[in-house]
């Protein structure tokens, strides 16, 4: 007897040979055209073809003859990732926004953006795999270490204007740390220069003048609360995009290392529950908030990301609020 699977909310607007190709990864396109010609496929009890675009709540005919096809061989790539149709399966549940042109995830912590050499698992590999008929393309980055909201352009149309959206900041991003010590100022711009994890108040070269020279990094920040002395809860809005721009700014100018940074955070002593709920390897830094323009139809998209659970317990704890 055939099952019925209900198109759920991030599938909207899915093409139905890519939402099978999805949910049966080994199923060859000849013998799903073949299910269709034949009627064994069906959206809504309708007879299809192979192209129609689902929406949510629309109801998929599964034929029990191809359930074989859902177990997916662990994909390995050239770089060395191997990814399970599991982990395939969790990228996907971190979609929070979805269309032809854009998909935008929650990234979880400890998740490569890009592959490359000894990862095993990254978000470009995985989202091509998610949408094996788009043409993925990275257009900003995060930290392995850093969780939050991350742009994938599915066109390449889209990919060339959410790329100069994010180089000329038109692209509005909004990040949550909590950093140990007590900032002060409670707010304010740090306007500094960086190279290679050090930060400079001038571009001035080095090696005598002949290296290269340091780029100017700049972000806003204000301090939404914390524990007087202990820990700051803090929005930062980066105005440039530096190699770990937040967590130098945090470390080396506010002189408040973010918690659970094991690069620049040297020894972070906080003592009783609110210390023993610290002891993590977890960075305590999130993308929580995005803007941008939808590069297909212009319209402004803003977005926020739930935070993830390990933070959560800690601003319970606090009675920390989100902005």
């Amino acid at each position: 007897m055939a099952d019925f699977i209900e198109v759920s909310k991030v599938e909207d607007g899915t093409r139905l040979l890519r939402w099978f190709l999805r949910h049966f990864p080994s199923m060859p396109q000849r013998e799903f055209y073949k299910l269709c010609r034949g009627g064994q496929i069906r959206v809504n009890s309708k007879r299809v073809r192979g192209q129609e675009i689902l929406r949510t709540g629309d109801a998929v005919r599964v034929p029990p003859t191809i359930s074989g096809y859902a177990q997916a061989r662990p994909k390995k790539t050239e770089s060395g990732e191997h990814f399970s149709l599991e982990d395939l399966e969790g990228l996907r549940k971190c979609i929070v926004h979805n269309d032809p042109d854009v998909v935008v995830f929650n990234k979880p912590a400890g998740l490569a953006v890009q592959g490359g050499t000894g990862i095993r698992k990254s978000v470009d590999k995985m989202a091509a795999a998610l949408f094996p008929y788009d043409k993925i393309a990275l257009v900003h980055r995060l930290d392995r270490e850093t969780s939050g909201l991350l742009v994938v352009a599915k066109t390449q149309r889209a990919a060339q204007s959410l790329a100069t959206q994010f180089q000329t900041k038109n692209a509005h991003k909004e990040y949550l740390a909590l950093l140990c010590g007590d900032v002060n100022p409670k707010h304010g711009v740090i306007d500094n220069f960086m190279l290679k994890g050090q930060v400079f108040d001038s571009p001035v070269r080095l090696n005598n003048g002949t290296g290269p020279r340091p780029q100017r990094a700049v972000t806003e920040y204000s301090v939404l609360g914390g524990a007087a002395g202990c820990v700051s809860w803090v929005r930062f809005s980066p105005k440039t995009g530096r190699t770990h721009q937040l967590r130098l700014h945090s470390a080396l100018s506010l002189n408040a290392p973010i918690v659970g940074d094991a690069l620049y955070g040297g020894r972070q002593d906080v003592d009783g529950a609110l210390g023993a709920m610290l002891k993590t390897n977890n960075l305590f830094l999130f993308a929580y908030k995005l803007t941008f323009q939808h590069p297909t139809t212009g319209r402004m998209i803003s977005l926020r990301a739930t935070v993830p659970d390990f933070m959560l317990s800690v601003m319970k704890f606090l009675e920390l609020k989100l902005p």
